[in-house]
């Protein structure tokens, strides 16, 4: 039986109070997966995503693999003839950082102006629990095989992922593959996400003395590491901002419309402070290259001592436009380090992790049933495609193993969601039009065959 257009709005407007209530049980379980954190939390989370699963009619196993996180596995087999959908998510979140900037409990959701605060609660288990939604709507009329793939390290790198992926890649094989930890262009304006930025993260220390010495007895002629490091980084940028590591590469042509003050609203910069860089906003943060200081390794200023430091260190973050490659990236990155070191300075660049970048070729049959689902679930709005700043380095592995399934990269953030930030929220109107428009996408899919 196909269901109709209506049937599932109101199959969803049914399933709706029980997925927010799931949702809020998973935000409750701080299930960081960072080292230093209790990782018991994330087996709770993944024992309770199986649960869910389990609960709509889905064979369902926890898998660990290289000493990683445990994700959750759960298939249902098609119809006669019908496309198998992988719906991708991820249960592990960031860490809630410093309790005293949120409002409320980090992992404690509360619902304030129709947004549901709390870790997790849009990035991701609410692509967790958008499957769930659009799973219960068809209860036991599912019209297509479906497998559940919830990660549970991706906010930590997803190491194990690959091998997982490499191990189970018989029971991943699908013809579709919805990856749903992306966002919308705005509330009221849905998205499928076609090009995202890869990643290089690095450190880089510098070194100029055996060991502290006195500031005053030595300052004026002994520079110190702090300094060094402050000159080093200021090397990777010119006076306009544009990113001034020679080897990266970047391009223009991003054709979305971004207003400038809904960016700078959106971003939260304060007034007088300028943007960086050169072209247009969605440019700068899409289809080029960007670098960042994450944090720094020294004295925090109230107990640091009268002495000059004799090293310093800084994480670094270079957002790699589509079209380049992170290998590459790094050793240019490396070079422009180690030739700028001020004054001799020792430099040292350590490799932490790299994503590739990617863009999405989102035309044909399967591309044109999600745009029909979004249209149909935002009451006629087309959907936007856009370009994302940030990286899901995993969509190139995805890609390179199931080279004949269509991707979708979709999501349930919105400009607002202050995803790893404080304050992370799900506006809750468009959250179930996302959990309508994944139902209605399985339905097209359903009826273009295997």
């Amino acid at each position: 039986m196909t269901l109709s257009d209506d049937d599932l709005r109101a199959a969803i407007a049914r399933e709706m109070p029980g997925v927010r209530a799931d949702l809020e049980r998973l935000v409750r379980i701080p299930s960081v997966a960072f080292p230093g954190f209790d990782h018991s939390h994330v087996q709770r989370s993944a024992e309770a995503v199986a649960e869910l699963l389990r609960g709509c009619g889905l064979e369902t196993r926890i898998v660990q693999e290289d000493g990683g996180q445990p994700a959750v596995i759960g298939s249902r087999p098609a119809p006669p003839g019908a496309p198998t959908v992988l719906l991708y998510a991820h249960h592990d979140v960031q860490p809630a950082g410093d309790p005293a900037l949120w409002t409320g409990e980090p992992f404690e959701p509360s619902e304030r102006d129709g947004r549901l605060y709390g870790r997790g609660a849009a990035d991701d288990k609410a692509g967790v629990m958008a499957h769930v939604a659009a799973l219960r709507a068809f209860g036991d009329d599912l019209p297509v095989g479906v497998v559940v793939f919830a990660e549970g390290e991706e906010e930590y790198g997803s190491d194990s992922l690959d091998a997982i992926l490499r191990k189970y890649r018989d029971q991943l094989r699908s013809d579709v593959m919805v990856i749903a930890d992306s966002g919308n262009w705005d509330i009221g304006v849905p998205a499928l996400t076609t090009s995202l930025r890869g990643l290089v993260s690095a450190f880089v220390e510098v070194k100029v003395l055996r060991s502290a010495v006195h500031s005053g007895m030595f300052g004026g002629a002994v520079p110190d590491a702090l300094t060094v490091l402050a000159r080093l980084i200021a090397t990777l940028h010119d006076e306009a901002g544009e990113v001034a590591v020679d080897g990266l590469v970047g391009r223009e042509g991003a054709t979305v419309d971004y207003p400038l003050d809904r960016f700078r609203a959106e971003a939260g910069i304060l007034d007088g402070v300028q943007l960086i860089g050169n072209g247009t906003i969605t440019d700068r943060i899409w289809t080029k290259p960007a670098i960042a200081v994450l944090g720094i390794d020294s004295p925090g200023a109230q107990e640091a001592a009268n002495a000059l430091q004799p090293a310093a260190r800084a994480k670094l973050s270079v957002r790699l436009a589509p079209g380049d490659d992170p290998s590459s990236a790094y050793a240019a990155l490396k070079a422009h380090l180690e030739k700028h070191a001020p004054w001799g300075a020792k430099v040292e660049v350590e490799l932490e992790n790299v994503g590739d970048p990617c863009v999405i070729d989102a035309t044909g049959p399967v591309y044109d049933a999600a745009r029909a689902a979004f249209r149909d679930a935002w009451d006629g709005t087309a959907p936007v495609d856009m370009g994302v700043g940030g990286s899901i380095p995993f969509i190139a592995t995805f890609r390179e193993l199931f080279p004949e399934a269509s991707i979708l990269v979709t999501g349930v953030e919105d400009p607002h969601s202050n995803a790893h930030g404080p304050g992370e929220s799900l506006h809750l109107g468009e959250f179930q039009r996302v959990c309508l428009a994944e139902a209605l996408l399985l339905r097209n899919v359903s009826q273009l065959g295997s």
